[in-house]
């Protein structure tokens, strides 16, 4: 197996952790708001089925709260943010030489299997961040960068659930 020095190629994370407490305090000065991306998801699934079935979403109580003639929900900030992420994560990928066709697991698992559950875990999280009412960037780093007692519960939570289930599911991580 090879071994390659990652820390030239990798950001320092004390240096990035700066540099993201300070866009949040940025993102809540400009907006009023602080980050997150599950609503952009939401404006995405709200428009694709606005495109397919009008007349569901306008008698939807759900979805016709984000529907208006003058208003396209693709036509949000929390949208943008989300393109710039993946436009972003793709130019770093690729300037650093991380830009790979393959899916990385653990010789025991197939790749088919790292695939279904990391779809399957993407999912629940995108579930959940709809019962939450935010993912985590909205939920916890926003919460706790304006120390709300929900949004340190909500990191604690997180971060201590992941933990406790890491053990179970960490054979079909690299």
């Amino acid at each position: 197996m090879e071994t390659t020095d990652r820390s030239k190629k990798y950001i320092n994370p004390y240096l990035g952790g700066v540099l993201l407490g300070l866009l949040l305090l940025l993102t809540v000065y400009i907006t009023g708001r602080g980050l997150g991306a599950s609503g952009a998801v939401k404006n995405a699934v709200v428009a694709s089925v606005n495109e397919i079935s009008p007349a569901h979403v306008k008698h939807n109580a759900y979805y016709s709260q984000f529907i208006s003639d003058d208003v396209n929900p693709l036509n949000n900030w929390l949208v943008f943010e989300v393109i710039g992420v993946l436009a972003g994560a793709f130019i770093s990928g690729a300037l650093s030489g991380r830009l790979k066709w393959k899916v990385e697991h653990q010789p025991g698992i197939r790749w088919r299997t790292r695939l279904i559950f990391a779809a399957a875990g993407g999912m629940l999280f995108g579930i959940g961040s709809q019962f939450a009412r935010g993912c985590t960037s909205g939920a916890a780093l926003t919460g706790s960068a304006v120390l709300a007692a929900g949004g340190i519960l909500t990191m604690m939570m997180i971060f201590g659930t992941g933990y406790l289930f890491a053990r179970f599911f960490r054979k079909l991580w690299v």
